[in-house]
C-alpha cells in the first residue's frame, strides 16, 4: 500500500510503498478515505512532541474516516463494508493514518454519521474526544451555565462551542476580530481577546462573578487567563494545553476547580479505548442530529501534498480543518 513515511524527526515525509496489515485479534482493517491534520501532526513531524512518544521510521495521523474492509479474531461490532471514523494511531508505536490502510483496533471506532463526508468525519476525532472529555467528562457542562472556550474558531474551540451549545450552555469564545464571524455562525458570543482585558469581559458578560466553566485550548498565558475568568466556589477550568509553570492563586481565590486532558492516553497505554469509542459515537449522534458539523479547509490534499496541508496548519493560514483525501 502507499503511505507517508517519517524516516527521522525534523526530515520530509516520504511517499513510498509499505507492506499493508493484517486485522489482528480486536482490529479491523479499514481502507482509509481521509485523514484529518492537527497541529500535533506538524509537531511529531519536527522532533517537538515527545510526549507522544512517537517510535521512527513511523506513519503519521491521527483521525481516519474510511471502511472496513475485514473483522479480525474476536471483532463483532463492526463488518466489511461499514463506514467508520475515529482517532487511531499516529503515536507511540500505532500505525497512523496517512495510509491506503490501517489495522485498528475496533474500541477505539464508531460508525461513521450518515449526515457527514469522509472528509467532515475525518475532521473530527482528536478534537471531538479532546473537547468532549473536557467540557463533558471533567467538567460535566449542563444547560444554564454561562461557558467561556478560549481560541473558538480553532480546531478544537469550534468543536467545543458546538458541543457545549448542544447541551444547553450559554456559550462565549475568545478569537481575534478576523475570526469573529465563525464563532458567531457557531452560535457562540465572540469576544475580542486583544482589545478587550478578562477583567472587562467577566464584568460585561458574567456581572463580575465569572463562567461556569472556562475551556482552555491554546495554553500558556491563556490558562493564567482562565483562572482568572472562572467563576467563584463553583467555576471549573479546563486546558486541553495546560504545561509550563502556571500561579494557581487566582484559581485558589475563587475557590474553584481544575481539570486538564491528555487524548492520547488510550492510545500510549492501551487503558480507556473503549471509552473513546463511546464518545466517537456521541459525535455521531450529534452530527446526526444537526447539531455538530466541522467547518473545514477549502482546500484539498492527497498523500503526495501532505507537506503541503503541514504547512498550512503551521503557517496559520488553514481556514477551518485541513483534511487529506486518501482515497
Amino acid at each position: 500500500m502507499r503511505a507517508v513515511v517519517l524516516r527521522e524527526f525534523d526530515t520530509p515525509l516520504v511517499l513510498r510503498e509499505i507492506d499493508e496489515p493484517d486485522a489482528g485479534p480486536g482490529q479491523v482493517l479499514v481502507r482509509i478515505g481521509a485523514s484529518g491534520v492537527n497541529p500535533l501532526d506538524t509537531k511529531i513531524r519536527a522532533g517537538k512532541a515527545a510526549h507522544a512518544r512517537r517510535t521512527l521510521p513511523a506513519v503519521l495521523g491521527l483521525d481516519l474516516a474510511g471502511v472496513v474492509e475485514e473483522a479480525g479474531p474476536g471483532v463483532t461490532d463492526f463488518a466489511a463494508g461499514d463506514e467508520v471514523f475515529g482517532m487511531t494511531g499516529g503515536v507511540g508505536d500505532v500505525q497512523g493514518t496517512l495510509a491506503e490502510y490501517a489495522a485498528v483496533d475496533a474500541r477505539l471506532l464508531a460508525r461513521k454519521p450518515a449526515a457527514l463526508s469522509m472528509r467532515e468525519a475525518a475532521a473530527l476525532p482528536l478534537v471531538f474526544i479532546t473537547a468532549w472529555e473536557g467540557l463533558v467528562d471533567r467538567a460535566q457542562v449542563h444547560a444554564g451555565q454561562k461557558v467561556l472556550v478560549h481560541g473558538g474558531a480553532g480546531g478544537i474551540g469550534q468543536v467545543a462551542v458546538q458541543i457545549a451549545r448542544a447541551r444547553g450552555a450559554e456559550v462565549f469564545a475568545t478569537a481575534s476580530s478576523a475570526r469573529r464571524e465563525v464563532v458567531q455562525r457557531l452560535g457562540a458570543t465572540p469576544i475580542d481577546y486583544t482589545t478587550t482585558a478578562v477583567q472587562e469581559y467577566v464584568a460585561e458578560h458574567t456581572g463580575g462573578e465569572g463562567f461556569d466553566v472556562v475551556f482552555d485550548t491554546v495554553g500558556g498565558s491563556v490558562l493564567d487567563d482562565s483562572f482568572a475568568a472562572v467563576r467563584t466556589y463553583t467555576g471549573h477550568v479546563v486546558s486541553a494545553l495546560g504545561w509550563g509553570s502556571h500561579s494557581l492563586a487566582p484559581l485558589s481565590f475563587r475557590g474553584a476547580t481544575y481539570s486538564g486532558v491528555f487524548t492520547l492516553l488510550p492510545l500510549l497505554t492501551g487503558r480507556g479505548r473503549e471509552h473513546h469509542g463511546e464518545i466517537m459515537r456521541e459525535a455521531a449522534a450529534l452530527a446526526d442530529a444537526g447539531a455538530l458539523k466541522p467547518l473545514l479547509d477549502p482546500r484539498h490534499f492527497t498523500l503526495a501534498d501532505v507537506a503541503d496541508a503541514h504547512a498550512a496548519v503551521e503557517s496559520g493560514t488553514a481556514r477551518g480543518k485541513v483534511v487529506i483525501d486518501i482515497s
